[in-house]
């Protein structure tokens, strides 16, 4: 690997550092910030909305900006709107306002899935030029994120630090890690709509881009994404007020728990590309949602705290690769990776914009534990979807493009 590739790896690493320290912020002050709002679990749910509605609306506009612009600038304006996020959630603490916080999960959900498509399809190409995955490594350091601020957050809820200056921390932290990232990526990297225009074959037939949605590979890979996103992204969202309220622990406790789940995401993403390298994409994906299955089973029906903490373990370990080896699969599945990222990654942010809020009222008439089985169920079907992630396609989807120079 060259100096320059290396350097644009080293840049995706602290673009995916980033979302995870912010959100981990968030997750880990939720006891705290509900508190504040005067907020349900019901209304939780209605302010989480803002975050997969922000998310979904991202995502669906991510890959024609990527196809417009390349990934660079799609990829700094994302991250600079999860930056600004935090910034508007914490004014929304300070303020006792719904509304605001709302707004703020709103900008973090356009600004992640806004730049999912561009980030991924950036690691993919560097994928390419190392000759070897990547893309698990990339979402450990996601992960990494989650873990440190995880940790930063159980110390400022233990320390009784407001909230606003918590988040006002994290948005200065972040601010500079952006600055030093971008300039170490390359312009160009995944513009197509410029060789795309007008694109037909002799019969008339539309380009690739419009048929990827007919695939049925590529839509079995979008199932595995969406069951293994809303196992990780159940956790990001109700894993703290679903030990304190499903298991009676306190809310630093809780926040731990989900600091250990966040661990084994960490660990499961730096350890799974030396897996997939060696025994391949399906065992592993098929490992991994047997064991959030497991996680998650024993979180729901155990009545032990103890027991359930845990098996958080098992669930971080099992959600921690789907998502990354599901875009890394979609990627190579066929010409035009960002179509093919795109709306895979759209499938996956369905279990963002419907499990938020779905669990929120679920859990305010049924209990957090007792929702969690929709969750099981979802993981239970990717052990039976993971065969769709283990074939490579024969066709170079990510071949260097004379056209688009970096």
């Amino acid at each position: 690997m060259d100096l320059a590739t290396r350097r644009r790896r080293t840049a995706l690493f602290l673009l995916f550092l980033v979302p995870g320290l912010s959100i981990s912020s968030w997750v880990t002050r939720t006891p705290d910030i509900r508190d504040l709002l005067g907020a349900s679990t019901a209304q939780m749910g209605v302010i989480l909305f803002g975050l997969s509605v922000g998310s979904m609306i991202g995502i669906l506009g991510s890959g024609a900006l990527v196809a417009r612009f390349g990934t660079r600038p799609v990829m700094g304006a994302g991250t600079l709107l999860v930056v600004l996020s935090m910034a508007v959630v914490g004014g929304g603490a300070m303020l006792a306002s719904a509304p605001v916080v709302t707004a703020g999960l709103f900008l973090f959900g356009a600004g992640m899935g806004g730049g999912e498509v561009a980030v991924n399809v950036d690691g993919a190409e560097v994928e390419r030029l190392a000759g070897r995955t990547v893309l698990p490594t990339l979402h450990g350091f996601f992960s990494l994120g989650t873990v440190v601020g995880a940790a930063c957050g159980i110390l400022c809820t233990a320390a009784a630090v407001p909230v606003q200056w918590h988040l006002a921390a994290v948005v200065a932290v972040t601010a500079g890690m952006l600055a030093h990232a971008l300039r170490a990526v390359p312009g160009g990297v995944g513009r197509t709509r410029d060789r795309d225009r007008g694109r037909r074959t002799d019969s008339g037939t539309a380009s690739p881009r419009a048929k990827v949605w007919k695939e049925r590979r590529l839509l079995l890979i979008g199932g595995v994404i969406l069951a293994m996103a809303l196992a990780e992204g159940s956790a990001n969202d109700w894993l703290p007020l679903l030990m304190v309220d499903g298991h009676g622990v306190d809310p630093a406790l809780g926040s731990a728990v989900y600091t250990g789940f966040a661990a084994a995401m960490t660990i499961g993403r730096f350890g799974g590309g030396f897996l997939i390298d060696r025994v391949g994409r399906a065992p592993v994906v098929r490992a991994s949602a047997v064991s959030a299955t497991l996680g998650i089973a024993v979180v729901a029906f155990a009545d032990s705290a103890l027991l359930a903490g845990a098996a958080v373990l098992f669930w971080g370990m099992g959600a921690s690769l789907g998502f990354p080896v599901a875009l890394s699969a979609a990627g190579d599945s066929g010409a035009d990776a960002a179509a093919r990222v795109s709306l895979v990654a759209m499938i996956g942010y369905v279990a963002f914009l419907v499990g938020p809020p779905g669990l929120g009222f679920l859990g305010d008439h049924y209990g957090l534990r007792t929702a969690m089985l929709v969750v099981l169920a979802f993981t239970a079907v990717a052990v039976a979807l993971a065969p769709a992630v283990g074939t490579r396609s024969t066709t170079p989807s990510h071949a260097p493009d004379p056209a688009v120079r970096p």
